[in-house]
């Protein structure tokens, strides 16, 4: 029997317990950092040769040439996978798309009385640098989720990089790849992909944004190049919790908090319930379902690691509790949850009923699977159509609306001893 963290409203510590369990060390480790540091700037100075050099090192791969990054539209047309599969990657990627769709911003203006004009000018990034992990973690599912509001955003080159361990490419990988519309695909990863993609080489060119998952020493990369480049968001640990009143299949809200403890040994799963009865059934399914696990000891560690079951008064409660935890990923199996979902505050992606698994948001239903973890969904939103587009102001002053601002623009600028900007406003009045 798993030993899964039990705690409940009533009690003295609670939040304590609460928080310590979501702490999540955002600091990488300071021998990651090094050798990460020394990876981006050598391949700043050296571009594709030291590229090439760390590709074949980390890869076990012999390339000669940078050349032999670039992944042809011929070898795109190799990539064999079976026709489920495809059919099934094409409909995610219909699903995504027409969801993305409907995050698009408009451009706007408006004109006072005197004349002048303001406005917002919304217009997409040039390029965007897509990472995507390769080897054993093979994910063809955040191909499209990445690569698909790009495209609806109007970005004019997605650039994708994936490693190629022992030169072994993953042929889902590449065929939603070319579904999702990706321009150029190089076959290399790592933290001196990240390098490659934020100050460019001769062979991979130099992107505004990176966005994509990946391990510790990319996820470093990806913080040590931000400001040279914008990047999406620094990942933690994936996160489930649900909320059930009880009457909900206790083989399913297992199977549904195994689907995040499996991802590793640092996922967060929790279930919250007013009933105890539920929750020991619970307990009781997980213990049966998970010797039927192919990652059962990962799915074990992670319960009993970052687990836990918690007991509440009522639903309200619950959502109390939720809204402190700001999840990635949150289930209310609960009846009426179109009732409750308005006191949600913070989750990044909210399933509403017993029939909506997370599963189906990872890979089908529409909505990004790119989702702030950590508690920064109190703050930050999925990835969307408006993480690659850009916003400028826009404003154009008539004659009679210069000479208005003027006036205003003057008393503040010499309040703040700014004689320029008083005397620049000055002029036009």
């Amino acid at each position: 029997m798993l030993n899964i963290l039990q705690l409940n409203t009533i009690d003295n510590d609670f939040w304590s317990k609460l928080d310590n369990l979501l702490m999540w060390d955002t600091t990488s480790n300071d021998g990651v950092v090094q050798v990460v540091r020394e990876i981006l700037q050598n391949v700043r100075r050296n571009g594709d040769t030291d590229l090439l050099n760390y590709t074949n090192k980390f890869d076990r791969r012999k390339l000669q040439n940078p050349q032999e990054f670039i992944i042809s539209s011929e070898h795109l047309k190799q990539a064999s996978i079976s026709s489920d599969q495809k059919y099934a990657l094409e409909q995610a990627a219909e699903r995504i798309r027409n969801y993305h769709q409907r995050q698009m911003q408009q451009s706007w203006q408006y004109s006072e009385p005197d004349g002048t004009l303001l406005g917002q000018q919304i217009t997409p990034l040039d390029k965007v640098g897509l990472y995507v992990p390769g080897g054993k973690a093979s994910y063809p599912s955040s191909v499209l989720m990445n690569a698909i509001p790009a495209k609806v955003a109007g970005v004019q080159e997605i650039i994708m990089v994936v490693p190629a361990p022992d030169n072994i490419l993953n042929d889902m990988v590449l065929v939603a790849a070319d579904i999702a519309g990706v321009d150029k695909i190089f076959s290399v990863g790592g933290a001196q992909a990240i390098a490659a993609l934020a100050y460019g080489t001769k062979t991979i060119p130099k992107v505004d944004k990176i966005v994509g998952p990946g391990n510790a020493y990319v996820a470093t990369a990806k913080s040590m190049v931000f400001g040279t480049v914008g990047i999406d968001m620094i990942a933690g640990p994936s996160e489930i919790l649900i909320i059930c009143d009880g009457h909900t299949n206790p083989d399913w809200i297992a199977m549904d908090l195994f689907s995040q403890a499996e991802h590793d040994e640092d996922a967060i799963a929790i279930l919250i319930s007013p009933d105890a009865k539920f929750l020991q059934e619970v307990q009781n399914s997980i213990n049966t379902l998970l010797t039927q696990m192919p990652r059962a000891e990962i799915i074990k560690t992670s319960l009993t690691k970052q687990g836990a079951f918690i007991q509440v008064k009522d639903i309200d409660e619950a959502i109390e509790v939720a809204n402190f935890v700001a999840p990635e990923h949150l289930e209310l199996s609960i009846e009426n949850p179109q009732e409750q979902v308005t006191k949600i505050r913070h989750a990044g992606a909210i399933f509403m009923g017993r029939y909506t698994a997370e599963a189906l948001g990872d890979y089908c239903a529409g909505p990004n699977h790119v989702l702030p973890t950590s508690r920064t969904a109190r703050f930050s939103s999925p990835l969307g159509v408006y993480d690659f587009q850009k916003r400028s102001s826009l404003i154009m002053c008539s004659k009679q609306g210069a000479s208005k601002l003027g006036k205003t623009a003057s008393i503040l600028a010499h309040g703040e001893g700014l004689t320029a900007h008083a005397r620049s406003a000055e002029y036009r009045i």
